[in-house]
């Protein structure tokens, strides 16, 4: 299964760089793209209301005790709604993965000072609950972020060890591999949501498995 899980990624990384108007960061540390305009306002719109309606206080999966690591708000959507699902769709069509091996679509809304400090999407091998986490479907492998919408000022996402920092910018699509050619959790991937500094900032996050998490 590890085999086909590695394969199924350098699946995702073709059809990425066949994607018209995609763009790969040039590093060799990680693969990272962005495609602009992955979203029409409307949809985007309607996913700004409901993360507005159903969000609540941010977590993280091993606590460091940093209690303002991560202070955003998140939404847990109602999977039957139309512009869900048109998301659901609209990723399918991008990555080419199977939706069995995705996580349920996610919305973080960030107020004026909020952030989430410098942090990787996989589960640390060495973590408390690795195993747990992982029990169901494996670690993470790809990562797909949406800005909904673009602040008035703050709120960029950093790449440190890439050397890259993106700017939200509303309908904006950032993806990224966790994993590095060998199956091993990739610590090049790690990256900040940094404070907004004006305004509200809305994103959608989508993380893929190793192994299938729907059943």
């Amino acid at each position: 299964m590890a085999t086909e899980a590695l394969q199924q990624e350098a699946t995702v990384a073709e059809r990425l760089r066949a994607t018209r108007n995609i763009q790969r960061v040039p590093t060799p540390k990680l693969e990272l793209f962005t495609l602009r305009d992955f979203m029409p306002e409307d949809e985007r719109l309607r996913l700004m209301e409901l993360i507005d309606a159903n969000r609540q206080p941010s977590t993280i999966t091993d606590s460091n005790g940093d209690d303002y690591f991560r202070t955003s708000e998140t939404c847990h959507f109602d999977e039957t709604d139309p512009v869900v699902m048109k998301l659901e769709e609209r990723l399918q069509a991008l990555s080419g993965i199977d939706p069995v091996f995705g996580e349920p679509l996610q919305g973080q809304r960030y107020e004026v000072g909020q952030e989430f400090k410098a942090h990787t999407d996989y589960f640390e091998p060495n973590g408390r609950d690795y195993d747990a986490n992982c029990q169901r479907g494996g670690n993470r492998t790809w990562t797909f972020m949406v800005y909904l919408n673009t602040p008035d000022a703050g709120g960029a996402t950093r790449f440190k060890v890439a050397n890259k920092m993106f700017q939200p910018e509303a309908g904006r699509l950032l993806c990224w591999n966790n994993r590095r050619a060998d199956g091993s959790p990739n610590a090049a991937t790690l990256h900040h949501a940094m404070k907004v500094r004006k305004g509200l900032k809305y994103v959608i996050t989508k993380w893929y498995r190793e192994l299938p998490y729907r059943q």
